[in-house]
C-alpha cells in the first residue's frame, strides 16, 4: 500500500530542507504533519516525523534554558533484544535494587538519593527473548538530566516506580510524572489514537516497591487512592523476591510484540532466537524485520501456527500471530 503524499507535503518537505534555524525547519515539519495522510502505510513516515519534530523541539527548549552545563554526556544506547523498557522515579525508589534482581547488571545501591547518576543498562531474559531495561537516573522537581530526554525519546515503554517505605512516595511519584510531562514526555496505560507529534507517550507500568517494609500495606492503600486506575499496577519486594516472575510478564507484554520463529525450506523450524515484531504485524512486516529488503521481495509464506492448518501457504497480508512458525518464500 503506497503512501500517496500530497504535492503540498512535497512542498512543505522542500522549505524543511532549506530552513536555516530551528524553529523554520520545525514549522515546515509540523505542516508536513498536519499534510500527512494517517494509515497503515505512512507508519513509517509518522514515526520519522514524530522524531524529528520531538527533537527540534528538545534542541529549541535546550537553547532557551541557556547553554548546556559541561556534561556527564551525551548518551548513546544500542537497541537490543526485543525492546527497550527505561525505570523512572524519584530518588530510593529502589530503582537500581530491582534492576539487578531482574538482570545480571550490577548498579551501585546505596540507602542514600542520587545513587544513580548515569543511565545503567541490563538485559532481562523472558522465556526465549531478552529485554534491554535501562535504570535513569531519579528525576524530581527539581533535578532532570538533560539526557533523560533523549533516552525515553529511544524507548518503548517505561516502568514508573513508587515507594512503599516513605509516606511521601505518592507524592514524589507524582512529581517525577509532572516533570517529564515538561520535557514533553506522557507515561500514559496506551499510546492514544492520534497525539501531538512534538510529545512524545511511552506505555507506563506502575511498580510499587519495598513491599517488605513494615508499614507498607497501609501506605498501599493510600498509593491506589492517590494514582487510581492510571497505570496498571504491581507490588513488589527486591529484597523477597515477591513479585518479581509476575514484574518480568508484564514488562514483555507493555512492549506490545508477538514472537514468531522462522523456518528454512526442508529444514526444522529455528526454535531457539525468535524474531520479535509488532502485534498485528502481517507476514510481510515480518519479513520486513527478518531483513528490510524481505518485505519487499516477499512473494508467500507458510505459516505453522495461526494458519488454517499447519503449513499452509498464505499471502502477505496474513496477520501472524505469537510464536507462529513462518517459512518466507521471496
Amino acid at each position: 500500500m503506497a503512501v500517496n503524499l500530497p504535492p503540498h507535503y512535497h512542498e512543505a518537505d522542500a522549505r524543511y530542507k532549506k530552513a536555516k534555524t530551528p524553529e523554520d525547519k520545525l514549522a515546515a515539519l509540523r505542516e508536513m504533519w498536519v499534510l500527512l495522510p494517517k494509515h497503515k502505510a505512512s507508519e513509517k513516515v509518522q514515526m520519522d516525523l514524530k522524531c524529528r519534530i520531538s527533537e527540534l523541539n528538545d534542541e529549541i527548549d535546550a537553547a532557551k534554558s541557556g547553554p548546556k552545563k559541561a556534561a556527564p554526556g551525551t548518551f548513546k544506547l544500542p537497541r537490543q533484544g526485543a525492546g527497550t523498557v527505561v525505570f523512572l522515579g524519584p530518588p530510593n525508589a529502589g530503582k537500581s535494587r530491582l534492576l539487578a534482581a531482574l538482570t545480571k547488571a550490577q548498579p551501585a545501591v546505596a540507602p542514600y538519593p542520587f545513587t544513580t547518576r548515569e543511565p545503567i543498562p541490563g538485559m532481562m531474559d523472558y522465556e526465549d527473548v531478552r529485554v534491554q531495561l535501562v535504570d535513569l537516573p531519579p528525576v524530581t522537581a527539581d533535578h532532570y538530566d538533560h539526557f533523560v530526554t533523549d533516552l525515553t525519546r529511544a524507548a518503548d515503554a517505561a516502568v514508573l516506580f513508587l515507594d512503599l517505605s516513605d509516606d511521601d512516595g505518592p507524592a514524589a511519584t507524582q512529581a517525577t510524572i509532572d516533570r517529564l510531562k515538561q520535557a514533553r514526555r506522557e507515561l500514559v496505560t496506551e499510546l492514544p489514537a492520534e497525539e501531538d507529534p512534538a510529545t512524545y507517550s511511552l506505555k507506563t507500568l506502575l511498580v510499587a516497591t519495598k513491599a517488605d517494609d513494615e508499614a507498607a500495606d497501609i501506605r498501599l492503600e493510600l498509593a491506589r487512592e492517590a494514582v487510581g486506575d492510571r497505570y496498571p499496577f504491581l507490588v513488589v519486594s527486591a529484597e523477597q523476591g515477591t513479585g518479581v516472575a509476575e514484574l518480568k510478564k508484564a514488562i514483555y507484554d507493555r512492549l506490545g510484540v508477538i514472537r514468531v520463529y522462522t523456518k528454512q525450506p526442508g529444514k526444522p523450524a529455528d526454535m531457539t532466537s525468535p524474531f520479535t515484531c509488532p502485534a498485528g504485524s502481517t507476514v510481510a512486516e515480518f519479513a520486513g524485520c527478518v531483513h528490510k529488503d524481505f518485505e519487499e521481495g516477499l512473494k508467500s509464506a507458510r505459516v505453522w501456527g495461526s494458519a488454517a492448518f499447519d503449513g499452509q501457504t498464505v499471502g502477505r497480508d496474513h496477520v501472524v500471530k505469537d510464536k507462529d512458525v513462518v517459512e518466507l518464500h521471496l
